[in-house]
């Protein structure tokens, strides 16, 4: 039924291209503000303290053309009790939907503007705020506040160009504390907070590709300073199809590493699923003609070893079995990595009918030892069974174990058709389970509060004088200045770009040195914890000014920093003073090189290693003093004067 799948690390380009993979990204990027977009509450202050709770429950609303949205009725079937957990100096009544929304954060849109433009994207000219139904709970008020501020953008990518559908600036939702059974937790400091949802065509054809074009969307939108970074400050969705199916949205990727394993399992899954569905198709078994019975099972299992059931009826629950006609097999069915079909059924179980104690599910296609065969009999016997069907139990609340056939039913019938709508959430091992149906243009309608806000040419003009030079052309240019492979997109992307190249203009002074002063010296110095904060611009440039003066400097600039970053309370240019060389003596090192050249004579008859060694015997005597290239210069031409002297 299923052609063998290759492994993650055998899959070639071209077997992406056989399959049809397609995929885009959805990327969201808090920006850094003082406030939050619709209110003047402060952005950015986290905190594990709250000093109310709120109580909600979602119910979803008509859209224009007077229909409900497929997710919203999903979330409405889950009947989930809403909690939020409040601290006062981060929420204020707008957010708990008691006062209209403020203006728009114009620094917020500024930001979005000025990054719309070093994505090439077109900017309107207008700006229209829409709601998006949220009925998770994420968002109190039940949507999402949103606009667009460009369309139609692009970045190069290899040998072409990556469309960008919109780059769309809305507020943050809720960060979620737990959610189990009926009862979802959250707390709303991060509600609110601007972010930037940038969407690319769905034009990435191997996995690495994806991971790749999110590598350089991260970059560019930090090299203008203005987002905020660290863990959950930008969050990435990957929209994944194969050929013969359709698109699954993976959210919630934190690291993007983990992109390519995402989609491989997901590919993996889809075309699994595609096989699945023309089995069904060859057993005849459509949406429309699918037949299943269930019934209460839960007197048969009274006398169950199996422990999960025994602990469920202890606690007073019912058991459920659902028959599904001609399905012998198919819930066994390889998906992702180390899961079957059946875990599809799980997870539905699970997210929409709240029996989230886990298993939550039993098949009769299990391979471990759970109920005996005698008792699988007399439940068979009760669903009027054949030997092509398949079973399911289920147990929970009354109420919810009927919720949960009726997902079980409908997840079967969505098989015969292959692929259903769907988003899913990324887990940390590279697969990824089901959160919720796909949304649809349904829930989207105009916010009546807030009026149309009019970009004059003037404000973009202005916001022009503040956009970064694009990562793509200064990368060939730093190329060009001799900058190491592994720093030039680093540098290019970093906030120290336009920094590095004002340095680069001081006379005498190695662009390569800046550089790794700059990034190298820098990182290194962030991880023993010292002061990172006193580099600012006119620290850099004191250095480096002196250093072109002095050039032993850069030898002793390691030393130099740690003790300036961790303990001194001197001015650096203070500091600097006690690092300054005497003055050269370079009578010294020749008598010094002349000796080691006569005491390690014949040990090493290659040239070249010969000047590694003996470079490293000279330095400890000579750093400070002389700069390491002029010892290293006069070191190869003493050596080369010996070594024709013997020829």
């Amino acid at each position: 039924m299923n052609p063998e799948f290759k492994s993650f690390k055998d899959m070639t380009d071209a077997d992406y291209a056989d399959i049809g993979l397609r995929s885009g990204l959805e990327i969201h990027q808090q920006v850094l503000t003082e406030k939050k977009l619709f209110c003047r509450c402060p952005a950015g202050c986290y905190s594990e303290v709250y000093d109310a709770e709120i109580l909600r429950h979602m119910r979803p609303t008509l859209s224009e053309l007077g229909e409900y949205d497929g997710t919203a009725l999903m979330e409405f079937k889950t009947r989930k009790d809403i909690i939020y957990r409040i601290n006062h100096e981060t929420v204020c009544t707008y957010e708990m939907d008691d006062t209209p929304p403020f203006e728009i954060n114009q620094k917020a849109l500024d930001i979005a503007l000025e990054i719309a433009m070093l994505l090439n994207y077109k900017l309107v000219s207008e700006i229209h705020v829409a709601r998006k139904q949220y009925l998770d709970g994420s968002i109190p008020t039940g949507f999402q506040r949103t606009t667009i501020v460009g369309i139609d953008g692009w970045i190069p990518y290899r040998d072409r160009r990556i469309g960008l559908i919109q780059l769309g600036l809305e507020e943050d939702a809720c960060r979620e504390i737990s959610d189990i059974g009926h009862t979802r937790i959250y707390r709303t400091d991060r509600l609110g907070m601007p972010l930037i949802e940038t969407v690319t065509e769905p034009e990435m054809r191997t996995p690495q590709e994806v991971a790749d074009v999110a590598e350089i969307l991260r970059r560019l939108v930090r090299s203008t300073g203005k987002v905020r970074t660290g863990i959950g400050a930008a969050r990435q969705d990957v929209n994944v199809s194969i050929k013969g199916g359709t698109r699954v949205e993976i959210k919630g990727v934190s690291r993007i590493p983990l992109i390519p394993l995402l989609i491989y399992n997901e590919a993996k899954r889809q075309h699994s699923l595609l096989r699945i569905r023309d089995e069904l198709k060859r057993r005849k078994i459509t949406k429309e003609t699918l037949e299943t019975k269930d019934a209460d099972v839960t007197g048969i299992l009274t006398q169950t070893a199996w422990e999960p059931l025994r602990q469920a009826l202890s606690r007073g629950e019912r058991i459920r079995c659902v028959n599904l006609k001609g399905f012998a097999g198919i819930l066994r069915h390889p998906l992702q990595t180390g899961k079957v079909f059946s875990k599809e059924i799980s997870d539905r179980v699970r997210v929409i009918a709240c029996i989230t104690r886990l298993p939550n599910i039993l098949t009769s296609e299990g391979t471990e030892e759970t109920i005996d065969s005698f008792i699988w009999q007399k439940i068979r016997k009760t669903v009027s069974a054949g030997d092509l069907d398949a079973q399911i139990l289920v147990w929970g609340e009354e109420r919810d174990v009927q919720t949960a056939v009726r997902e079980i039913i409908i997840r079967a019938g969505e098989a015969a058709d292959g692929i259903p709508n769907e988003t899913r959430q990324a887990l940390e091992d590279g697969t990824n389970g089901f959160e919720r149906i796909l949304p649809g243009p349904d829930r989207m309608y105009p916010d009546t509060d807030l009026p149309p806000l009019e970009i004059p040419v003037s404000r973009i003009e202005e916001l022009q004088k503040n956009i970064p030079a694009p990562v793509w052309e200064r990368v060939p240019r730093y190329r060009g200045m001799g900058i190491p492979e592994h720093l030039l997109v680093p540098l290019a992307s970093s906030l120290q770009a336009a920094l590095f190249e004002e340095l680069s203009e001081i006379e005498g002074l190695s662009p390569v040195r800046i550089a790794v002063f700059l990034l190298e010296k820098r990182k290194a110095w962030s991880r023993l914890h010292l002061n990172i904060n006193r580099l600012d611009p006119e620290a850099w440039r004191i250095f480096f000014k002196s250093a072109a003066k002095q050039p032993a400097l850069l030898e002793k600039g390691d030393d130099l920093f740690k003790t300036w970053l961790d303990e001194s309370g001197l001015e650096l240019a203070d500091e600097l003073k006690k690092y300054i060389p005497p003055a050269l003596d370079m009578e010294a090192v020749e008598d010094r090189i002349g000796g080691l050249l006569k005491s390690e004579e014949g040990m090493f008859p290659d040239l070249q290693v010969k000047h590694r060694y003996l470079m490293g015997k000279l330095m400890p005597g000579c750093r400070g003093h002389v700069p390491a290239e002029e010892i290293g210069q006069l070191l190869r031409r003493r050596l080369e004067e010996k070594d024709i002297s013997h020829e």
